[in-house]
């Protein structure tokens, strides 16, 4: 699983910013948003049919889901420049934001009782199914009511999409310094964004290894967080609305510290359960809010290439971050050991002390982004598009 999930990142990273230079381009987000949910839809779906041993198969069908889902974030994230004004971007970034974790609940909620009931290989396969059918429900407010505002653009004598696609990619990497808030933004967003991908990626693990929780404990644990997050994301929409979009980063990025600090000194299920709800709330309030800056950030007609960057950005956190503090608790584990420490207490001692990490993570991101000016990346933004006009030149 690990490595279908590595091997799914690298492809959405490498791919992110040409896919949303296209779209941009193209004036074709909503085919894209469609064409990859799709995708994603059909190979989750087709996870049914993996039984145990078809390990191939598996990895294939859960890389191309994974792959779909991912890519079609670029251009759902892209459409939040023209569905909301600036002043309404973070109350409607934290809306969608909550709506998608009520989702997460609500299918959750529907599966839960079937594996309870029905253990077993065929319940757990099953559920596949559900989940793509639940999708398919989802998607259909999608297709029927959402517009596409965004005009498909002239092409430069001798070019065609794809073309033009890298050279404006290109000419966006090459003129950083213009987008140079946007630029330390997103160089925060790696750091912190590391802090939250391991929050995300070893909650289970460190509810089973420090708090000695169950499979059943971890699911109540999930369902409490998915909840949270509900909360967090309408929370913080709302605080964007009246202090701005920066000071709700910060306020969110200062309650994550806050959770790996409570974290840290627990010692008990009810208090890790407890955690969990105010870390589900506070993630909520990084992500969406995050989200939220990239829109106010971009220009609207590079929307969804810089939604791209985001991703992409995003899935390079989600790499770093687990494989640092990974790495870490490993080696703290394996020190503990050699002073003559039993296995068990030393891989707890190491998980322990790694969660500091985590706090490293989040307040190094912090200070980098607090040097960012939310005024001056709005203004870049709203200057006429010269991307279009320099490539046109180029041809």
């Amino acid at each position: 699983m690990g490595l279908a999930i590595g091997i799914a990142l690298v492809i959405v990273a490498v791919i992110a910013p040409i896919l949303g230079a296209l779209a941009d381009y193209s004036g074709a987000k909503k085919r894209f948003l469609l064409g990859f949910t799709v995708q994603a839809i059909i190979f989750t779906a087709m996870l049914f049919f993996v039984q145990a041993g078809d390990v191939i198969a598996g990895m294939f069908f859960f890389i191309l889901a994974e792959i779909g889902y991912r890519c079609s974030q670029i251009f759902y994230d892209g459409f939040l420049p023209e569905l909301a004004r600036p002043e309404e971007m973070g109350q409607v970034s934290g809306i969608g934001w909550a709506i998608g974790s009520s989702g997460g609940v609500i299918a959750l909620l529907i599966i839960l009782p079937l594996v309870l009931l029905f253990p077993g290989d065929l319940t757990i396969r099953f559920s596949m199914i559900i989940t793509a059918l639940f999708w398919v429900l989802s998607t259909i407010p999608l297709i029927l009511w959402l517009p596409e505002k965004a005009q498909k653009k002239t092409l430069p004598p001798g070019e065609n999409y794809v073309s033009v696609a890298f050279k404006q990619v290109a000419y966006t990497i090459r003129t950083a310094g213009h987008f140079r808030e946007m630029t330390k933004f997103m160089i925060a967003f790696l750091v912190y964004g590391g802090g939250v991908a391991i929050a995300l990626e070893f909650a289970a693990i460190i509810g089973a290894v420090l708090f000695g929780m169950g499979q059943q404990l971890i699911i109540v644990f999930a369902i409490v967080v998915q909840i949270a997050n509900v909360v967090g994301a309408y929370i913080f929409g709302l605080l964007v609305a009246r202090i701005g979009a920066k000071p709700t980063l910060m306020a969110s990025l200062v309650a994550m510290v806050g959770v790996v600090a409570a974290l840290f000194f627990n010692q008990s299920q009810m208090g890790f359960l407890l955690i969990g709800a105010a870390a589900g709330i506070a993630m909520a309030g990084v992500q969406s809010v995050s989200r939220t800056m990239v829109g106010l950030f971009a220009p609207p007609a590079q929307s969804a290439e810089f939604f791209g960057f985001f991703t992409m950005i995003g899935r390079i956190a989600f790499w770093i971050g687990p494989f640092i503090f990974g790495w870490v608790a490993a080696e703290l584990a394996l020190m503990y050991e050699g002073r003559g420490m039993a296995v068990e207490p030393a891989e707890q001692q190491g998980l322990r002390i790694a969660l500091l990490v985590i706090a490293a993570f989040l307040l190094v991101g912090m200070v980098i982004a607090m040097t960012v000016n939310e005024k001056a990346a709005r203004a870049a933004a709203a200057e006429p598009d010269l991307v279009m006009e320099a490539i046109s030149a180029e041809a």
